[in-house]
């Protein structure tokens, strides 16, 4: 059976984030599960805000590419989502901005996020669990991108507490919700090239 290839990453680069928490959690659920994870860090992928006369300009920064590269190398991507005033945080959308802008001859738009699956999930101190952070994330990743997004997703409320000392989840409904969803990716992935 084949061992997917998964990235795995927080839309914080926060110290002590709940959402690099529940990537953690999502990365280590699904080496259990034999994929293949990598899990990093968007901080260490600086990039400027993104601006079309900067691209004009500079061309797209090579923290950018980097980063296309390393997710065209794997069938599949969690992101763990935080929710910053009900939307996602600017560091997640700048990320997403300047990948939408590579594309090499003969690459679809948005080629990042083209022939792999993704998966979201969030982890916030409010009772909805970073859900309206999750609509806008999966609206950005399918209409905006063009990319796959799996149905299942995992929303931690309660953040603050809801993981043991273990870093596991503590609620038994956002547990199942992980299962359930790392369970998907795991099976779409296995597929994929």
């Amino acid at each position: 059976m084949r061992h997917p290839r998964i990235l795995v990453f927080s839309g914080s680069s926060r110290s002590g984030s709940f959402n690099t928490q529940l990537a953690a959690l999502v990365a280590k659920h699904l080496a259990l599960g034999d994929a293949d994870v990598t899990r990093i860090s968007l901080a260490d992928y600086p990039m400027p805000i993104y601006d079309g006369d900067l691209e004009q300009e500079k061309g797209v920064p090579e923290h950018a590419h980097k980063l296309k590269r390393l997710m065209q190398e794997h069938q599949g991507v969690f992101i763990a989502c935080p929710e910053y005033n009900t939307a996602i945080t600017p560091l997640l959308k700048n990320t997403l901005d300047w990948l939408s802008r590579l594309n090499d001859p003969g690459e679809p738009p948005a080629a990042a996020f083209k022939n792999r699956v993704f998966a979201i999930g969030a982890a916030s101190t409010g009772a909805l669990g970073g859900i309206r952070g999750l609509i806008g994330m999966r609206t950005i990743l399918e209409v905006g991108l063009g990319a796959l997004v799996l149905p299942e997703m995992v929303s931690v409320p309660g953040a603050g507490d809801a993981f043991d000392a273990k870093g596991d989840l503590k609620n038994e409904r956002s547990a199942g919700a992980l299962e359930a969803m790392v369970k998907r990716l795991l099976a779409e992935t296995r597929g994929r090239g």
